[in-house]
């Protein structure tokens, strides 16, 4: 296979070029690395959670960049949202299956750095 050329079997065949700017593949890939695309993938990993929920749960987040980051990630397909109609809205996020898949080796990726790193000092 090229180098930087992933083929996907589907109906019909297409090609990603995934060093080429205007592939759809590495929108994805840039969603997911993203200052904040991994941390929400990995703060969805084990539950759904509500916007704030998610909010407090990744510190540093403004609501903008949350909002942002989950627009792109639910367009993308990794992460569903759910709207109850109730006064006010309540609002759900969880990590459909293309999400569960690409946050495992994320998510065996942050182990194995926090497994490697010295232990914290106390204070």
């Amino acid at each position: 296979m090229e180098e930087g050329v992933q083929l996907i079997r589907g109906e019909s065949e297409q090609r990603y070029e995934v060093f080429h700017t205007d592939c759809p593949a590495r929108d994805v890939v840039d969603h997911v690395t993203s200052r904040w695309g991994i941390w929400v993938l990995i703060s969805l990993r084990s539950n759904d959670l509500r916007f704030y929920e998610l909010r407090e749960s990744i510190h540093g987040i403004s609501e903008k960049m949350l909002a942002q980051t989950l627009r792109a990630l639910v367009q993308d397909g990794l992460v569903w949202r759910k709207v109850e109609p109730t006064t006010p809205p309540q609002v759900s996020y969880g990590l459909t299956e293309f999400g569960q898949d690409i946050g495992e080796p994320l998510t065996d990726l942050f182990d194995r750095i926090t497994h490697h790193l010295p232990p914290r000092p106390t204070s």
